[in-house]
């Protein structure tokens, strides 16, 4: 055969890769190449070194004797699949979570042979997804799951806590809605704080909780200096967690709020003048530390604290590990059950709650085992409340005013005029110095007002804002019917 009657490397490689894979894309343009058959898909330009697509067709087409092929031809073959992938419709593709058909999620479990568990309506199955159904994303920080035990009796949920130095029965029940909130694609959950005294175990109690959802390589890490490495670390897996937290700076602060409940980031695309590259992202969050400073409301409202307590008996890592590593099987079939039967059970929706999916389940919980898992959660943001008012000085001076203002009844004033009001207040007779950071204008007083409104709300005292002719109010009102959820435990 002549040289012009052979076909081209690049003509080959394409067909090849035609017949052997799947191409789609995703909502934001990248294009995916999944193996026919197989649920695991993976970005035809990724370089990555957990496998590339370039080095799975570069191995396919060696190992089905269609020879090497020089860099040249596989860019330009590569380079025409995008192309013709970018007509084909858009596809999700997920990380260890994913909705299915009829109501189900699927867990991966991280196995090259793509294997996951569907949890439905009645059960759970370990099958391997339908591609149409699920498209798994896989990197380095994916870890392997075993596969997990069936018929367990919940002895996993056992053999867990057991290993766990939790304080109480209650952080428990919370560490366990935590676990099964994990499972859900579409569900935020609150960001587990691990504290305690030192020596508690709390990095230990994380590292479990880390692993029961991402295997025995799931670890917990350094918070980031700045939010761009967080946000990529969080987008590269599932659970993230952020060991021994001493500080929390308000930036650090604010992206673990929109980790918790979702957001989205724009910027630049390499390379490129006009394109941009959109991160959507939410993710399960869990952080320990023996004390953080001043929590901000809004992300105490987002935080689910578990307490840990000394343990009497030391064991080493290697034993410790060991036991977790043996257990895990039955841990995660126990949690698969469980999840099953809270998903299943019916429970009013409280409404007076932040995280009111998160709440929901506990709910849920609580109907299907009796644990009291929704009353431990609000007792924890009971005690999150108190936590943020004792760090803010301007809290404390609200509800010291408050407490002249008769139930029932309000005070409105211009921001100035509170501001004026408060800070005489605070300073008293004795016109101590205002401290560092106290309201300096009425427009930062009503800032302050507006992020503390929660806060505020949860002890009795109302903030509102609002314009008449004479110009723009703050009302203050202490009403008289109590919270919510205190006249359902009053009922």
């Amino acid at each position: 055969m002549s040289e012009d009657e052979k076909t081209p490397a690049r003509e080959v490689i394409a067909d090849y890769a035609q017949q052997h894979f799947r191409y789609f894309r995703t909502a934001d343009g990248t294009v995916y190449a999944q193996k026919n058959g197989h649920p695991v898909a993976r970005p035809i330009r990724s370089q990555g070194t957990s496998g590339s697509h370039r080095q799975e067709l570069m191995v396919g087409l060696f190992n089905d004797g269609l020879g090497v092929f020089n860099g040249t031809s596989l860019k330009e073959a590569l380079d025409l699949i995008e192309a013709l992938a970018m007509s084909q419709p858009v596809q999700q593709v997920h990380i260890r979570v994913a909705p299915g058909f009829d109501g189900a999620t699927w867990l991966d479990l991280g196995r090259t042979d793509g294997k996951s568990v569907r949890i439905h309506p009645t059960g759970w199955d370990i099958l391997t997804p339908d591609p149409a159904e699920v498209c798994w994303r896989r990197t380095q920080l994916t870890g392997e799951l075993p596969l997990p035990v069936k018929d367990t009796d919940g002895k996993g949920i056992d053999l867990l806590l057991r290993l766990c130095n939790f304080a109480t029965a209650e952080t428990e029940c919370l560490a366990i809605a935590w676990l099964i909130g994990c499972l859900g694609p579409s569900v935020p959950v609150p960001a587990p704080f691990l504290t305690g005294p030192q020596g508690a175990g709390k990095s230990t109690g994380g590292r479990m909780l880390v692993r029961v959802i991402e295997g025995m390589s799931g670890d917990l890490r350094r918070a980031p200096k700045d939010e761009e490495n967080l946000i990529t670390a969080v987008a590269a897996g599932w659970v993230t967690a952020l060991d021994n937290l001493s500080h929390m700076a308000p930036d650090l602060s604010d992206a673990m709020c929109c980790i918790v409940t979702g957001a989205e980031t724009v910027k630049r695309a390499l390379h490129t003048d006009g394109d941009v590259y959109r991160a959507r992202y939410r993710r399960p969050l869990l952080l320990t530390g023996i004390d953080v400073g001043v929590i901000r409301p809004d992300l105490a409202e987002r935080l689910l604290p578990l307490r840990l307590e000394r343990p009497g008996v030391r064991r080493t890592e290697a034993e410790l590990w060991g036991e977790f590593a043996e257990i895990l099987p039955i841990v995660l079939g126990s949690l698969l059950d469980l999840t099953v039967k809270v998903r299943a059970a019916e429970a009013n929706i409280p409404t007076d709650l932040r995280m009111a999916d998160f709440a929901h389940l506990c709910a849920q919980l609580d109907a299907a085992t009796g644990w009291g898992a929704l009353n431990a959660y609000r007792a924890s943001l009971d005690d999150l409340n108190d936590d943020v008012i004792e760090g803010d000085l301007l809290a404390q001076t609200v509800l010291q005013h408050a407490a002249d203002i008769a139930p029932g009844s309000e005070q409105r004033m211009t921001s100035t005029e509170w501001l004026h009001c408060l800070t005489r207040l605070y300073s008293g007779e004795d016109c101590r110095p205002l401290p560092k950071g106290w309201p300096t204008t009425g427009k930062v007083l009503s800032d302050r007002l507006k992020r503390l409104q929660p806060t505020l709300a949860a002890r009795g005292v109302l903030i509102d804002s609002g314009r008449t002719k004479e110009g723009r109010y703050i009302e203050m009102a202490r009403p008289t019917a109590p919270p919510p959820h205190q006249q359902e435990a009053m009922v």
